[in-house]
């Protein structure tokens, strides 16, 4: 049959990224607990085209991408955009997927167990020569008190919930439960899926006791990333859903070691 995306352009105009976008795939992980966590993932696949040809393969990207769906550990993302590279003669190829990733927490007195999800983004590019480039991020829901309501009132102080995104550029292997931890520790408490009365009275005295304005907690969670040593740049912002504001409070930083 004809092949007419393979067929010649002459106007001249090199597109940058061509592909597939909103692709919705079941995939799997590595889990810390389980060792495989199964999933499901919406996907970015692009590869550069030259100036001489008309169009992409379109499907060579699923095909690829259905290859290697059951190991996408961060190593492996890369090596799944290498290869779409190489189908598709390409100089460069990027790749994102964002992806729910499951632990299952115990409510802080009752014990009880439920599923927390949390958003995970993979992301990186991989050019002719080995360049290449590769982010993971998570952003975890958060609880946090106002400093300044708690000083100035009488009784009781605002809280909101909160969601930080903490983008890590891959150095050293480390698990994704390590850069949720270092969130939730600079929380004014963290948030559960599942809460008995007696678990209910515990985090919310916890974050009364503990209050958090958005700019400390980019701060804290940014020492506490720093200090494992583990990543050349990342970066960290925080989004506070104020409950007596029309409004959100912001923060964000980042780390580059060079």
């Amino acid at each position: 049959m004809v092949d007419v995306q393979n067929s010649a352009d002459y106007r001249d105009v090199p597109l940058a990224k061509v592909g597939v976008k909103g692709l919705e795939y079941p995939i799997q992980v590595l889990d810390r607990v389980k060792k495989v966590q199964h999933t499901a993932a919406r996907v970015d696949l692009y590869a550069d085209l030259p100036r001489h040809f008309k169009g992409t393969h379109m499907s060579r990207f699923i095909e690829i991408f259905h290859r290697y769906r059951e190991d996408l550990s961060m190593p492996r993302f890369l090596d799944m955009l290498t290869a779409i590279r190489i189908d598709l003669d390409a100089e460069s190829a990027f790749g994102s997927m964002i992806f729910p990733y499951f632990i299952e927490k115990n409510a802080p007195v009752s014990g009880l167990p439920g599923m927390m999800s949390y958003e995970c983004q993979y992301q990186g590019w991989v050019k002719n020569g080995g360049d290449k480039h590769f982010t993971v991020a998570v952003s975890v829901p958060v609880t946090t008190v106002c400093p300044c309501s708690k000083a100035i009132s009488s009784r009781g102080a605002h809280n909101q919930r909160g969601m930080v995104r903490a983008e890590v550029e891959l150095g050293p292997f480390f698990w994704i439960e390590d850069i949720i931890a270092a969130v939730e520790k600079a929380a004014s408490s963290p948030v559960y899926s599942l809460l008995k009365r007696e678990d209910e009275k515990f985090i919310t005295e916890q974050g009364y006791d503990n209050p958090k304005f958005v700019e400390d907690l980019v701060r804290d969670v940014y020492i506490d990333i720093k200090a494992m040593n583990l990543f050349p740049r990342f970066s960290v912002e925080a989004e506070n859903f104020e409950s007596i504001h029309n409004h959100s409070a912001f923060a964000f930083t980042r780390y580059d070691k060079e």
